[in-house]
């Protein structure tokens, strides 16, 4: 099997535009092997041009829906291989997404090369089956909140804002000399975030689990109860512990998802690695920060001049 170094190397050693030729025929090899339409969603999350790469650029969000539709159109199958690189990013974007590839596809499988975190999770689960290999990785789906502050914007889990504001309850009721501290330390924090954070927790645990019911489990015994438990499963923050804590494709199958071991198909998995190598290697020497693109070479892309600044 070519590795990463191998494609950079074909890359690099022709012409400039190689990048886009050596991705696209492989992402043809990809599709002529599966009969399924294929489309890649990756962005350069994992790149050393991250320091310098605004976050926005590299999340999911609402533009992308522009970027699939692009990427879609004039495709005619019924079935979609969807290949995702992400470190999520809102849920609103994704939830769009969803509806607009389910609206196309009656079957969906989303592979997952590397890392598909956090909103990127949530479109994996509204898939038919996910493909992962023994280095992939999901993520929780815990919504993190961002507000402003005195000093800057400021982001945590929207639970463990909960449980702090819990905790503040506890020690004031225990020892009412300590409510000048915490009236100081959560003075910052927005009118109403209480609500917002657990109307975001609440709605994030019920899309997964509906998507879970109507595409995964559709018809299937216990369809209901089993998303039920998977969504609050990877929306449990106080499981994980971090956001970005990688959920392997075992622990995924044991928590009741149906994931697939992309090395169970040696061919296959050739061939999906040597996408995710062009992809990486296509992030790393350009200025593509993010990009939608379909096994007949067409797509959407965000192309981005990135001042390069030492890392203090």
């Amino acid at each position: 099997m070519l590795n990463r170094n191998d494609i950079f190397q074909e890359i690099v050693q022709t012409k400039s535009t190689a990048q886009d030729i050596i991705r696209r025929r492989y992402l043809k090899e990809l599709y002529e092997y599966t009969g399924h339409d294929t489309v890649i969603y990756a962005t350069a999350f994992t790149s050393k041009k991250l320091p310098n790469i605004p976050n926005f650029l590299i999340s999911i969000t609402q533009e992308d829906i522009q970027g699939f539709m692009s990427a879609l159109h004039g495709l005619k199958g019924d079935h979609l291989d969807l290949i995702l690189h992400s470190p999520g990013g809102s849920f609103e974007a994704a939830e769009q997404i969803v509806h607009y590839l389910r609206s196309k596809y009656k079957y969906i499988r989303t592979i997952i090369p590397q890392n598909a975190m956090s909103a990127a999770t949530m479109i994996a689960c509204a898939s038919d089956t996910i493909l992962m290999g023994k280095h992939s990785a999901i993520g929780p789906i815990d919504p993190q909140i961002t507000f402003p502050t005195r000093s800057g914007h400021f982001t945590a889990p929207a639970q463990a804002i909960l449980d702090e504001f819990e905790q503040a309850k506890e020690e004031v009721l225990a020892n009412p000399g300590l409510a000048p501290l915490w009236v100081n330390k959560i003075k910052d924090y927005p009118p109403g975030l209480l609500n917002i954070c657990q109307s975001t927790i609440d709605l994030s645990i019920e899309k997964v689990a509906d998507w879970l019911e109507q595409y995964m489990f559709a018809g299937e015994e216990r369809a209901k109860e089993r998303s039920q438990e998977i969504a609050k499963w990877l929306g449990d923050a106080k499981i994980h512990k971090t956001h970005g804590r990688p959920i392997s494709a075992e622990t995924a199958r044991q928590h009741g998802l149906k994931v697939d071991d992309l090395e169970s198909d040696q061919a296959l998995q050739e061939k999906v690695m040597a996408v995710f190598h062009a992809t990486l290697t296509t992030l790393e020497i350009t200025n593509c920060m993010k990009f939608v693109e379909n096994h007949e070479g067409r797509g959407w892309f965000v192309n981005v001049q990135i001042e390069q600044r030492p890392i203090a």
